[in-house]
This record gives C-alpha cells, sequence and structure tokens, in this order.
C-alpha cells in the first residue's frame, strides 16, 4: 500500500524551513517537531505528512466510534486531532460556550506523503499511487530559497481578552467557593485572548513561536481554513506497543536571565507544596484512567514532579506507564483518558461542568490534541497548550491559557501565571514587549 525509502538527510532549520514552504501547496499539512528536546518516550525527530487521501470530519455524536471504524478500515497511518469538547461523546456534557474558531469536533487524515525525520536521514511513506513522486519531491524541497523573516511590526495585531481581570477573579472565587464545599479539589480554569478581522502569516507566525519556546511537541496544522500553531510542552498520551504513557504537566516557574537565580527558582519549584499538590493529584487522575484498560498491576509511576525547563518556563512533569492487552483499541485507550486531566481538574466529570459554566469560550481544539496513528494502531499526541488557533476564512486569531485551581490558590498569583504562559504568544503577534494592559 505504501512506498517506503530511506534517505541520508540532515535535519537542518533550514530544511525545517523548506519542508514547511513545500508543503503549503496542499489543503491538509501535519508537522511535528521535537527541536531536539531530551525526554523519555520520543521516537521521531519530526514528522511531516501532507494531502488527504481519505479523511474523518465529524461533530463529537459517536466520534470515537468512528474513528475506530475508520482506523480499523484504513489500517495506515493516519494524522489530525481531538478537540477537547469530544468530551461530550465520553460523558453526558455539553458545550455551550461562544465559538469563535469553529474547529470540527474530531479530524483525521490519511496522507499521501509522509515524511519521518532522524537528525541524519529521513524515511519517505508514500501511497503507491503517488510513489513515482518522491525524487521530484525532494529535488523541489532542496531547491527552494527560503530567508529567515521575522515578523515585522506592520503585521502586529492588538490582542482582546475575553474575560476581564474583574471577571477573572468572580469566576475564580465561585470555583474556590465549589473547591470549599467539596464539590472538586482542583479545577483547571481557561481564559481566551484573541483578536478578530485580522489575517496573519501561519508559517512565518508558527515558526517565530517555535522560535521563542522551543518545545517538545511543536506542531504546525494546517487544515484548509484552520490553523494550529503550537509550542506545547506536553504530551497527552503515547502508545508503543504494548505500552501506554502519559506525561501530565502542573506546576509552572518564570525563568530567570540570572542562571543562580534560574537554579533557584527550579529548587522553589520543586519544593512548592502548592505545585506538588496540584501535579500529585492529576498524576493519582492519571493513573486512575489507566488502571481502566490496564493490565492488572502494570500501571506505574516512572517520574514523579520531575522539573524540566524550556525556553520560557520551568514545569513540573509526572510521567505514568502502563501495559494493555493487544485487543483493546487505540480509539478504546484514547476514549478511556479523554479528556486529559492536566487541563480537567479533579474529579474529571465535576471538574468539567464547573469549568464549562465558568469560562467565556468553548475550548475547541486548545487542551484538546494533535498526533497520530501508526498502521499497526501505536500513537502519539500533544496536549493543545501554548498555541496560537487560526480560522483563515473568519480572520479570527486565538489563544487561551490557564492553571490548576485548588484550595491553596491565590487568585492574584494565579492571574500572573497566566500571563505569565500567555507570553511567547502575545510577543509573537503584538510583536512587543509590554504585557497587556487589562481590563
Amino acid at each position: 500500500m505504501r512506498f517506503h525509502k530511506s534517505i541520508p538527510l540532515l535535519l537542518t532549520d533550514e530544511l525545517k524551513a523548506k519542508l514547511l514552504t513545500w508543503s503549503q501547496q496542499f489543503d491538509e499539512v501535519i508537522w511535528m517537531d521535537s527541536n531536539k528536546y531530551p525526554q523519555l518516550h520520543s521516537s521521531y525527530s519530526a514528522i511531516l505528512a501532507v494531502d488527504a487521501f481519505t479523511l474523518i470530519k465529524t461533530d463529537f455524536h459517536k466520534a470515537f466510534e468512528k474513528l475506530n471504524e475508520y482506523q480499523g478500515n484504513t489500517k495506515d497511518w493516519l494524522f489530525g486531532y481531538l478537540t477537547y469538547d469530544l468530551k461530550n461523546d465520553v460523558e453526558q456534557l455539553s458545550s455551550e460556550n461562544y465559538d469563535g474558531l469553529e474547529f470540527t469536533d474530531l479530524y483525521f487524515f490519511q496522507p499521501k506523503k509522509i515524511f519521518v525525520f532522524t537528525e541524519d536521514s529521513v524515511e519517505l511513506h508514500y501511497l503507491n499511487l503517488v510513489a513515482d513522486e518522491w525524487q521530484q519531491d525532494l529535488t523541489d524541497i532542496q531547491d527552494l530559497s527560503v530567508e529567515d523573516e521575522a515578523l515585522s511590526e506592520e503585521e502586529a495585531i492588538k490582542i482582546s481578552l475575553r474575560t476581564s481581570k474583574d471577571a477573572y477573579f468572580r469566576k475564580l472565587d465561585r470555583i474556590l467557593k465549589h473547591i470549599e464545599r467539596g464539590d472538586i479539589y482542583e479545577a483547571n480554569f481557561c481564559q481566551e485572548f484573541y483578536s478578530e478581522n485580522v489575517i496573519i502569516d501561519p508559517v512565518k507566525t508558527y515558526q517565530q513561536l517555535n522560535r521563542l519556546s522551543h518545545p517538545p511537541f511543536a506542531t504546525f496544522l494546517k487544515l484548509n481554513q484552520h490553523f494550529a500553531l503550537s509550542a506545547s510542552p506536553e504530551r497527552y498520551l503515547k502508545k508503543n506497543g504494548n505500552t501506554v504513557v502519559s506525561q501530565p504537566i502542573k506546576g509552572t516557574a518564570r525563568r530567570h536571565a540570572d542562571a543562580r537565580e534560574d537554579e533557584d527558582q527550579k529548587t522553589r519549584l520543586r519544593a512548592d507544596p502548592k505545585e506538588r499538590s496540584e501535579n500529585i493529584m492529576i498524576t493519582d487522575l492519571v493513573r486512575n484512567d489507566l488502571s481502566r484498560f490496564a493490565k492488572k498491576g502494570s500501571v506505574t509511576v516512572e517520574e514523579l514532579c520531575v522539573i524540566y525547563t524550556f525556553k520560557q518556563v520551568h514545569q513540573m512533569i509526572s510521567t505514568i506507564s502502563c501495559k494493555v492487552d493487544d485487543k483493546i483499541s487505540a480509539a478504546e485507550i484514547i476514549k478511556n483518558t479523554f479528556p486529559m486531566g492536566s487541563m480537567t481538574g479533579a474529579p474529571k466529570i465535576s471538574a468539567m461542568k464547573i469549568i464549562e459554566s465558568a469560562e467565556d469560550t468553548k475550548r475547541g481544539l486548545y487542551s484538546g490534541a494533535i498526533g497520530y496513528f501508526t498502521p499497526n494502531g501505536d500513537f502519539d499526541f500533544n496536549v493543545v497548550i501554548r498555541s496560537i488557533l487560526y480560522n483563515a476564512a473568519k480572520k479570527y486569531v486565538s489563544f487561551s491559557v490557564g492553571g490548576a485551581i485548588t484550595a491553596k490558590s491565590i487568585p492574584e498569583n494565579e492571574y500572573e501565571e497566566c500571563l505569565l504562559k500567555a507570553k511567547a504568544m502575545r510577543q509573537v503577534l503584538e510583536r512587543q514587549n509590554e504585557y497587556l494592559e487589562h481590563d
């Protein structure tokens, strides 16, 4: 069904730029880049998939059932996304908030052409009907001339907040009252930053965002008029053979230019009782999710509250894994863990109901997942955070940020954490270094 070819090829920044430029001739594009970040359970340096042969595009109703059927019928590589609102297929929930982006709830495609990169080689996986094009494609890519063009001041856009600062504090107070009553013990509360009637250059915007953040799960997604430009540091879920791994992030600290202060900041984050409590709560939730399908006694916490450092922030990450039976489908594994606990709170269903009532925006692809399935049913998905989302037809651009609210949360600190997480996206879109003025 697919033609395979392995070729020595050094994956340079210049080649990455050429690949992205070349890919824009197609309506369906996914580029995923690890940015050489050292992390457990990595498989590839980068992957590019383009040009749909077949696809599935559906709302949440029976979405996982449809995905399972589609995957079973194709038995091939599939690339795409799961929006947060697939929660409505998993549980009796709804999504009624404002949606300026209008991403379909689930979208996957079977690419005609796939490039799988290590640092010094590429594997081509071309459907047989286009197998004779691989040499010309590589020539066309190599012959491209690309300039490292920075985004100009003229391309700057004004960002607005869907939720004012005062409204944020009122909503957070309501969430804290839920925690005090025992309805939940943690909730991930998010807010949207957006701009209307604007045109952005998706490729240049992604490149600038990636340059600022350099995360391990960077993604450029183009599906017709919808774009996701993601600088995600977080893995949602990966299956490799009989092993399933989740790596939730909970706990954030600002980077410092001074090396000693930066190291002290890591130490403080590692010891912070609130941040550790947040992380351990979600680790327990993930362990519970995995236990629904794991082989008995196989759920293991490989890392607990380990500090990882990125260009913008330090993050506290835990790694949880389990073993699964061959009979359990990939779609069933994902459905049993979706949405990821790091973006909901705990208990999960109660938290999702509360944050739906508190937030002003439908999450859509934000806090969903982008990734791929292999022909044998393995998969790898990121968490869509630190991401700019864009509907080119509506000229609507958006990014959202949030944080875990617990009984120990200090509202002012939670708000400042949101601004910290928003910083790279805001800098890229507004082309300035000052913080936003808030209502």
